[in-house]
This record gives structure tokens, C-alpha cells and sequence, in this order.
């Protein structure tokens, strides 16, 4: 007869009380974000309104949930006029619009945000508002305003609610490879980019990976997509313990990957609970997707590397400083998100995080963890540092292997 003391069920029962415990603290103890008000209006949903009725010529315009390869075409059998014009009427639509040409969504989201940093310079001047919407509004357009310095091209823009976007690094048109960072909690438009520790927001994540990528492989064209285009839980509280707003990211991930101009191998760099987003994404990921890396993962919603059943390979590394260490690595009725990604039972190729120094600083420059994710990114894997300093991450790769 097993014991009651280590029994099965009181074994539940313990892990249920400490994912109890673990929330209620995190919910409570100041770690809960603020999040950014939400505007009553959602521009995005009111332009493809108007974009359901619009006509060019005397053509329809697609559905904007068309596939990529039917949008691509649609753009394909425009004159440069035609599709200027529709930057310049719907520049919301078209710049969020998979399939559309790069090029073309760039210039829609450069428009699209100075119209929206207009909005909110007058919003921050409108004394009906309270002090405190003032302030969001005029912190707001100063975001924006960053966002339009020159040289920033934007595969995404939305700001409906807490507001989304996807910054490109590199030319994304003709990479031989590409990159796309999935960072976690508390991803929105107001924390897209930070100055100090700059490395730590999407942005910055996405510009430290694609320099530490031009340092690992100068002859590879190479880009990187900071992709902060889903609604991510706000502060770590119980949409960060649950798998909800991860499967509608994953939805969003995938329609990225399957509409990346070219063929050219792509690689994941999921931080946090973008490796919850990326592990539910994992099955419907295309195949030009060879590599899931992930870093300070909670879970990815699975048992094993073999449960994400994707043909990429799947690396995961974690600080030895690392917070999230300490969270229960549990799925009980869908509180919490599975297995630890770097435990020896999951499968996955567990690489050096050295120097990463915590939760937020695996994009760090100058780290082992950012060199790792840079070689994994450039196809060398024969470069990449194991956890232990030890070979076993890399076998079964062959020599100049790259997809």
C-alpha cells in the first residue's frame, strides 16, 4: 500500500496549493502590471469596414482573411498608382495585411502611425480627459513618434487596445535567413522599446539578435522580425497561467510564418510566454521553420519535445538566475504549462544561457546566450555553446546543415 504521504493524490493536491500560491503571490505582491487603457474605439476594425466595401477599378478587394498567396496575387495585378492609392485610403488594412508586398506594408504602417500619433497629440491637449489620459495620450504619441525615426520599417501596426506591432531588421524582401522574436508578458505598444537595458523590449531584443548576427556570419543576409503582433497577459497574473491568449497568439504566428516572402529558413527565439505561444504553434508552424528556440520558458504546453510534433529542432537555455526556475512546471486542468523545456526528459537541445543574468537578459550583448541564439540563426550549430560546455545539444546536425 503506497503511504498517503507520498501518494498520488496528495502529490496533486501539493502541486495544485503551490500553483495557488505561486499566482496569488505574483497577483498581488506588485508584479501585476498596469495595463494601458484601453481606447472604447479599435481603429483596425473600423478600417476593414471600410475596406469590405471599397473597390479598386472596378475590382473588389480581397477579404483581408484571403490567403497570402490569393492577397500577393491581388497586389501582383496592380499598377504602382493603384496600390498607392490603397496605402493612402487604408493604411491600417494593408499594412497588417499577410501577403501584401513588404515594401508596401512599410510604407502603409509609417502612414498609419503618423495618422495615429495625430490622434493622440490632440488627445493629450483635450482638457475634457482625465489627467491620467492626458498623460497616456501624450506617452502615447511620443512612442509613435519614435517608432517614425527614420530607417524604422514596421511589418505590423495596430493600435487597438493595448496596441500591436512587428519591427524588421534587415532586409526581409531577400534574407537567407530570418529570425522572428516572440517575447512575453506585458508586450504591448507602450512597451515596445525601452533606453535603459534596451535589450530587454522587443525592439531591442530584435536589434541585438540581428547585430549579433551580422558578427556571427558577415557574408549572410539575415533578418529579424521583433514580433510584438499578439495580445500578450498583462503582468504575471492569471492570463500568464493559463493557455488562452497563447493560442490566439499562436493562431497570429503561424499566419506570419506562412506568409514570409521567399523561402528562406526560419528560426523562432521565443522568450517567457512566447515559448508557451510558440509551443501551441509548433504543429501548424510550415516547414521552412527549422528552429524553436526557447529561453526562461514556463512550458510550452506539452510533455516533450516529441508532443510540439513539428520538424524543427527545438533548443531551450535558462539562467542559473532565473526566476521562472521556481515556478511549478505542472498542467493541472489547464493551470500552468507543462514540462521545463530544459529538464533532461524533454527532449529538447539544452544550450548555454551564460552571462544571460536573469529572467530579462538573454538578448544581452556580450553573452553566450545571445551568441547561441545568433548561431542557431545563421544555420552554424557547430558553434553553439551546450549547457555543461558538453557536444550532446548538437548531435544529429550535420556539418553546414541549414534547413
Amino acid at each position: 500500500m503506497i503511504p498517503f504521504a507520498s501518494s498520488p493524490a496528495l502529490l496533486t493536491w501539493r502541486t495544485l496549493l503551490a500553483l495557488a500560491v505561486v499566482f496569488v503571490m505574483l497577483a498581488t505582491t506588485g508584479w501585476t502590471a498596469v495595463q494601458r487603457g484601453q481606447s472604447p474605439a479599435d481603429p483596425l476594425k473600423a478600417a476593414v469596414a471600410s475596406w469590405r466595401k471599397g473597390s479598386v477599378g472596378h475590382r473588389r478587394l480581397p477579404d483581408p482573411r484571403s490567403s497570402p498567396r490569393r492577397i500577393a496575387a491581388f497586389f501582383g495585378a496592380l499598377t504602382s498608382g493603384e496600390r498607392s492609392r490603397l496605402v493612402s485610403r487604408y493604411p491600417l488594412v494593408v499594412g497588417n495585411l499577410n501577403g501584401a508586398p513588404v515594401s508596401l506594408r512599410y510604407r502603409a504602417n509609417r502612414l498609419a502611425l503618423r495618422k495615429e500619433a495625430a490622434v493622440e497629440r490632440r488627445r493629450a491637449e483635450d482638457t475634457q480627459l482625465s489627467p491620467e489620459g492626458r498623460n497616456l495620450a501624450a506617452r502615447t504619441e511620443q512612442q509613435y513618434a519614435s517608432m517614425l525615426e527614420p530607417g524604422r520599417d514596421f511589418l505590423a501596426f495596430d493600435p487597438s487596445g493595448t496596441g500591436r506591432a512587428a519591427e524588421v531588421f534587415g532586409d526581409l524582401a531577400h534574407a537567407r535567413r530570418i529570425s522572428v522574436v516572440v517575447p512575453g508578458v506585458d508586450t504591448n505598444v507602450l512597451t515596445f522599446q525601452k533606453t535603459g537595458k534596451w535589450y530587454t523590449a522587443p525592439s531591442g531584443m530584435g536589434a541585438s539578435l540581428y547585430t549579433a548576427e551580422r558578427a556571427a556570419s558577415p557574408s549572410t543576409s539575415t533578418a529579424v522580425i521583433a514580433w510584438a503582433d499578439y495580445t500578450a497577459p498583462a503582468g504575471l497574473g492569471m492570463d500568464a497561467a493559463i493557455g488562452t491568449l497563447a493560442r490566439a497568439g499562436a493562431v497570429r504566428l503561424t499566419a506570419l510564418t506562412r506568409a514570409l516572402p521567399g523561402a528562406a529558413p526560419v528560426s523562432l527565439f521565443c522568450h517567457s510566454y512566447g515559448s508557451v505561444v510558440c509551443g501551441v504553434a509548433a504543429r501548424g508552424l510550415p516547414r521552412r521553420v527549422v528552429d524553436v528556440a526557447v529561453a526562461g520558458s514556463p512550458g510550452m504546453r506539452v510533455g516533450s519535445a516529441a508532443g510540439l510534433h513539428t520538424r524543427a529542432r527545438v533548443w531551450a537555455m535558462r539562467d542559473t538566475g532565473d526566476w521562472i526556475q521556481d515556478i511549478p512546471y505542472v498542467d493541472v486542468v489547464g493551470l500552468g504549462h507543462g514540462a521545463d523545456p530544459v529538464s533532461a526528459g524533454f527532449g529538447a537541445r539544452v544550450v548555454s544561457a551564460a552571462g544571460a543574468q536573469g529572467h530579462a537578459g538573454y538578448f544581452q550583448p556580450g553573452t553566450t546566450s545571445l551568441d547561441n541564439f545568433a548561431d542557431i540563426a545563421v544555420g552554424d550549430y557547430g558553434a553553439v555553446v551546450c549547457a555543461g560546455d558538453v557536444s550532446g545539444c548538437r548531435g544529429s546536425i550535420h556539418a553546414g546543415e541549414n534547413s
